[in-house]
């Protein structure tokens, strides 16, 4: 080894920037941050080539004096520590005053300001390290930084540069997340001349992600407010069928700050719980404010992460605001115009089949005068009209089964009426769905079965599709829970144990996890080296193969093994058995179980999706009918 040596100057602010200046958008997220903690109100940042010919940031704020420009860019010079304990309760974006320093070191720059007291501002160049000035310069009260030529001087960092299109993309998101924390600041982006970005301050957070992102993503949010003892909790978060294929779209901020914490998200991914599909992730843009002194911003170069104080607090806090919203909103998805022109399902059709028969009559007589109040009357009726027609006449099989109970009695024999008085043999034993009587003299509640498989319904709105299989999933899921928070669930003993042939992977995970397997109903025991037997098996999945299931279970108790938490595990074994024992796409229904299960799903918290996240239900608003047959 060689002697020990202090590195030069120009050496350590290379090295520092090598921490903080990854590429374009690390320069603009620490101008923009300079300008917020300066009192800017007003911030114009032009971009030539993705950055990395220029990026200039100027605002308004509160300026810097000529003779401290020089300051500016030094290392560890900075205007936001008084003392060494304001290190425990930063108030600000930036503190380090390492940030400008090390831009300086790789970019030329330019910085020119003025105080709004002084009559001129000053300007200061840095190439290289070397500074050329300051100077007296003309210029508005506020300061105005221009970073050219990032890398000039270190060309194996330029190299890494992606191209023009790529480094605006980054660019832009850090603008984003910069501008969504301060609705009280005007922001204007512009990319080789041309402005892409306007937001006026004072924009409402929902308007600035509609500019931002979309209007129809910005439409669709739901808000988000809970307040704990030196903790609240806003903001918006989507529905889950706006969920996106990464976390990119969850935006976290705290005290101002962007940050990625793994307990917040976790804290997400556990509200949404059930209501996403596997590789789905929610689209979340939540402001946590907080002490200043509960929260340790000092732990990353570019400050994007933090450590909480009570890290578990937060994350109950953040649970909670997201998961009471989304239990108290009617989740059910709808049917846009792109899926009405896009395979449009059986449900669909009947709709537009019965729709028709206004139109046909409306061309027969003129359809001259008629409101749309009473259009939409009709409307219903010629729904009805099929959808009763249609249980009357058409005969059950492959496609479908449909039904109007209160009529059953005096409708005159049919084949399909004959054909539903036989229902599949042991189908409510085999579902748990119990057959419901509907009180004598109450109204027709008409729905139809397509393909053994979805049920269609008809509300005062419209129609909804609903997936039979995804509902008593769902129903089964949330059932289990229940009877697991009140105890064990019902186990029954086999009087002949079946045995499991298991790896040794998957005998250590089922011995790991045999208490909550036992609370489940579910009793394995070691039956020689290489093999397990069923003892006991849940009463709800007594027409599951029981050899089938444990096998699944074995292999989803041995992946998780480790990775999985106690809680994420029981989870994912509850969505296993209400599956399991749930009917399924083309299993026949009686009229009496389809009832039943409508019904149940009145009482489900979360009826919009089944445990895996896929959607229980569509609805299809006789509004958007009227829209798509121009009627309105």
């Amino acid at each position: 080894m060689g002697k020990i040596v202090v590195l030069p100057p120009h050496w350590v602010n290379k090295i520092a920037a090598g921490e903080v200046v990854e590429r374009p958008a690390s320069v603009l997220k620490e101008l923009l941050e300079n300008s917020l903690d300066a009192g800017a109100r007003r911030i114009v940042v032009d971009l030539e080539e993705g950055g990395k010919k220029l990026i200039r940031v100027a605002d308004d704020g509160g300026g810097i004096a000529g003779d401290e420009l020089g300051l500016a860019v030094a290392a560890h010079a900075t205007s936001k520590l008084a003392r060494e304990e304001d290190l425990y309760g930063i108030q600000t974006l930036g503190f380090r005053g390492e940030a400008l320093a090390s831009i300086a070191s790789v970019s030329q720059l330019e910085l020119v300001s003025r105080p709004g007291e002084a009559l001129e501002g000053a300007r200061l160049e840095v190439q290289g390290g070397e500074q050329r000035g300051p100077m007296p310069a003309a210029a508005p009260p506020g300061t105005a930084v221009a970073v050219r030529n990032l890398f000039w001087n270190t060309p194996a960092r330029r190299k890494f540069l992606r191209a023009t299109n790529t480094e605006l993309g980054h660019l832009i998101e850090a603008f984003t997340r910069v501008v969504l924390a301060y609705p009280q600041v005007h922001f204007t982006l512009a990319h080789n001349g041309r402005t892409l970005y306007e937001l006026p301050a004072g924009q409402a957070l929902r308007e600035r992600i509609g500019t931002l992102f979309s209007r129809d993503l910005a439409d669709d949010l739901l808000s988000v407010v809970r307040e704990d003892p030196g903790l609240k909790v806003g903001g918006l978060v989507a529905p889950p069928r706006q969920a996106r294929s990464s976390s990119q779209w969850q935006y976290v901020f705290v005290n101002g700050r962007c940050i990625r914490d793994r307990f917040i998200g976790h804290a997400v991914r556990e509200a949404y719980r059930g209501l996403l599909e596997g590789s789905r992730q929610p689209v979340v843009f939540l402001f946590l404010q907080m002490p200043a002194e509960l929260v340790d911003v000092n732990v990353h170069p570019a400050k994007s992460e933090v450590r909480f104080a009570d890290a578990n607090r937060v994350h109950s806090s953040v649970l909670a605001a997201i998961r009471d919203r989304l239990l108290s909103t009617d989740l059910t998805a709808a049917v846009g115009r792109e899926a009405l022109h896009s395979d449009e399902g059986a449900g669909a059709r009947a709709v537009r089949a019965a729709d028709g028969r206004i139109e046909e009559e409306e061309d027969r007589s003129g359809g001259g005068g008629e409101s749309q109040d009473a259009r939409r009357a009709r409307v219903r009726q010629a729904m009805a009209d099929f959808f009763k027609s249609a249980s009357l006449s058409r005969p059950a099989g492959r496609c479908g089964r449909e039904w109007a109970p209160a009529e059953a009695a005096t409708a005159p024999p049919q084949p399909a009426a004959r054909a539903r008085e036989a229902p599949a043999t042991g189908a409510s034993e085999r579902t748990g769905v119990r057959e419901e009587e509907g009180e004598p003299g109450a109204p027709a509640r008409r729905f139809v079965q397509l393909h053994n498989s979805y049920l269609v319904t008809e509300t005062e709105e419209g129609v909804l599709i609903i997936d039979q299989h995804a509902l008593h999933e769902r129903i089964l899921y949330e059932q289990l829970q229940a009877q697991l928070g009140e105890g064990r669930l019902a186990s029954q003993r086999r009087l002949i144990p079946e045995t499991v042939e298991a790896t040794a992977k998957q005998m250590a995970a089922a011995e790991d996890a045999a208490e909550m397997l036992r609370q489940l109903g579910i009793v394995l025991e070691r039956f020689g080296p290489r093999s397990l037997a069923i003892q006991g098996f849940p009463g709800l999945l007594e027409q599951v193969a029981a050899r089938e299931f444990v096998s699944d279970l074995l292999d989803l108790v041995a992946g998780e093994s480790g990775r999985a938490s106690r809680e994420e595990l029981l989870h994912r074994v509850l969505d296993m058995m209400a599956c399991k024992a749930a009917i399924k796409a083309g299993d026949p229904l009686t009229d009496g179980e389809i009832e039943a299960l409508l019904s149940r799903r009145q009482g489900v918290e979360r009826s919009s999706n089944c445990p895996h996240g896929r959607p229980t239900t569509i609805r299809l608003s006789l509004s958007q009918l009227d829209k798509e047959f121009k009627r309105t």
